[in-house]
C-alpha cells in the first residue's frame, strides 16, 4: 500500500533489457535507505516493483512484460528520474490517498499552461478509463496522489502547487509525454456498480 506522497526522485543508473523483460537500478535518497531489505516494495513512477538486490543507495528491481506494456516504465532510459515512494508501514499518517501501485493505463500531457502563481496540466487518457475520472475525485499520476480538476470527455486537468513541482518528476515533462495513471479503485467501484444496475433495468425493460 501507499500514500500518493512521493518521498524522492531517484536516478536510473542502470538498465538490462532482455526478451519481455528488464532488470534496472536506480539510486536512492540517502533518506530512504534505512533497513531497506530484499522484498520490500518500492513504487517507482506509481507502479509498485519489488527490490531484488540492494547495495547501499543502490536499489535494483526486476519489470515484467505486463508492468512493461501498461507502464512507462519500458520507455525509461539509464539518466532519467523517477518518483520514489516506499510502502506503507501500519500507522503511518496517510497524507494523499490508499493507492496500491498498481497502474490502470498511460495518460498523456496535452497542455501546459503555465502562469507566475500557476500550474495546469492538461491530459487525455483511453476513452475506457475516462468514466473514471471525475471532477474533484483522487487520482494517481506517476504516484503523486492529486485531485482532479475539470473535466472534458477524455481530458482531464489538473493543477499542482509548487511543493508539488519541486518534490516530484512533474515539472520536467513536456507535451507528448506520458505519465502513469492509477485509478481511484472506490470511484472505479461506485462507476462499475451504477453501470450494472442501470444496465440491469434496461435489460428487464426490454
Amino acid at each position: 500500500m501507499f500514500t500518493g506522497i512521493v518521498q524522492g526522485v531517484a536516478q536510473i543508473v542502470s538498465i538490462d533489457d532482455k526478451k519481455d523483460f528488464r532488470s534496472y537500478t536506480i539510486k536512492l535518497p540517502a533518506s530512504m535507505t534505512n533497513a531497506l531489505e530484499v522484498g520490500a516494495s518500492i513504487a517507482n513512477d506509481g507502479c509498485c516493483l519489488t527490490i531484488t538486490n540492494v547495495e547501499q543507495d543502490l536499489v535494483s528491481f526486476d519489470i515484467m512484460q505486463e508492468t512493461l506494456s501498461l507502464t512507462t516504465l519500458g520507455d525509461k532510459k539509464v539518466g532519467d528520474w523517477v518518483n520514489v515512494e516506499r510502502a506503507a508501514r501500519f500507522g503511518d499518517e496517510i497524507g494523499g490517498h490508499v493507492m496500491s501501485g498498481h497502474i490502470a493505463c498511460k495518460a498523456t500531457i496535452y497542455a501546459i499552461n503555465q502562469t507566475e502563481n500557476n500550474y495546469q496540466l492538461t491530459l487525455t487518457l483511453p476513452a475506457s478509463f475516462s468514466k473514471y475520472v471525475l471532477y474533484k475525485g483522487f487520482i494517481g499520476i506517476d504516484g503523486i496522489s492529486l485531485t482532479v480538476g475539470q473535466v472534458d470527455r477524455h481530458y482531464f486537468n489538473l493543477h499542482l502547487i509548487p511543493e508539488t513541482l519541486e518534490r516530484t518528476t512533474i515539472g520536467r515533462k513536456k507535451i507528448g509525454d506520458q505519465v502513469n495513471i492509477e485509478i481511484d479503485p472506490q470511484t472505479q467501484a461506485v462507476v462499475d456498480t451504477v453501470e450494472r444496475v442501470i444496465q440491469g433495468k434496461q435489460t428487464a425493460n426490454d
